[in-house]
C-alpha cells in the first residue's frame, strides 16, 4: 500500500526500480532507494516560535503599559479608570495567551510550518533520519559492506546518500555531488521518478568502477522503492 500524499505514480516507482535493477548488473554493491513526505514534524520548532510571540509580546506591554491600557479604555468605552498593577499583569498574560495560540494555529498551515525552520535543522534532521534509515535497511546487510542508501525528503526538498563501510572507505564523500546534483535538477522540474533514476544511474557507475559485479553475485537488497 502507498502513501496517498507521494509524489509518485506506479509508473514513477517502477521506472526507479528499473534504475535500481540496472546499475546494479555492473556492481556488486546494493542500492537502496527511500523517498518520504518529511522527516520530522517540527512540533518542538512551532512550539519555540509560538512562545517566542508570547515572550515578545509580554515584553512589550511591560515596557508600555500605558499604551496598551489606554487602548482598552478606549475599546471598552471607560474613561479615566484606575488601571492597577493587577490589570496590567492580567492584559499581558491575555496578550500572551492570544499571540501563542494565533502563532500556534498559523503554523498548522504545513507551508508556512515548514518555511519558518530554520535551514540548518532542516539539514541535521533530514541527515539524522537518513541515517537511521540507512542503519535499518542497509548497513551492514549485504556481504561486502556494498549498502548505499539514496534518501529524499520532499517537504525539506533535501537528500541524503550514505555509503557502507566498503564504499565509504575507497570512495570520497564528495563523488557523489555528481548523483546529488543530476537528482537536483529534475526534482527543480517537479520530475521525482526522472531525479532519483538519475541520482541511482551515477551511483551506479561510480559502484561499478571500485566493486565491478562477479559470478558469484546476488541481489541482496530490494530494487523497489521504499516509500515511508
Amino acid at each position: 500500500m502507498h502513501n496517498t500524499s507521494s509524489p509518485l505514480n506506479d509508473a514513477g516507482r517502477q521506472r526507479i526500480s528499473e534504475a535500481v535493477s540496472k546499475a546494479e548488473e555492473n556492481t556488486s554493491g546494493e542500492i537502496v532507494t527511500i523517498l518520504t513526505d518529511r522527516s520530522d514534524g517540527y512540533g518542538d520548532i512551532a512550539l519555540a516560535w509560538a512562545a517566542f510571540a508570547a515572550f515578545t509580546a509580554l515584553t512589550v506591554v511591560s515596557l508600555w503599559p500605558s499604551f496598551f491600557l489606554s487602548k482598552l479604555e478606549l475599546i471598552s468605552g471607560r474613561w479615566n479608570s484606575e488601571w492597577t498593577a493587577a490589570h496590567a499583569f492580567a492584559l499581558a498574560a491575555a496578550l500572551g495567551i492570544v499571540k501563542f495560540a494565533a502563532v500556534w494555529l498559523l503554523q498548522l498551515w504545513q507551508p508556512l510550518k515548514f518555511a519558518l525552520v530554520p535551514g540548518q535543522i532542516k539539514d541535521a534532521r533530514v541527515h539524522d533520519r537518513a541515517l537511521a534509515a540507512f542503519r535499518i535497511g542497509a548497513e551492514r546487510r549485504t556481504h561486502g559492506r556494498t549498502g548505499i542508501l539514496i534518501y529524499l525528503s520532499m517537504r525539506e526538498h533535501r537528500a541524503e546518500i550514505i555509503a557502507d563501510e566498503a564504499i565509504a572507505s575507497r570512495v570520497d564523500p564528495a563523488v557523489w555531488g555528481d548523483a546529488m546534483a543530476a537528482m537536483l535538477t529534475e526534482l527543480k522540474q517537479d520530475r521525482v521518478a526522472e531525479g532519483m533514476s538519475a541520482a541511482v544511474e551515477r551511483v551506479g557507475a561510480v559502484l561499478a568502477a571500485h566493486f565491478p559485479s562477479d559470478a558469484e553475485d546476488v541481489n541482496e537488497l530490494p530494487d523497489r522503492l521504499i516509500e515511508i
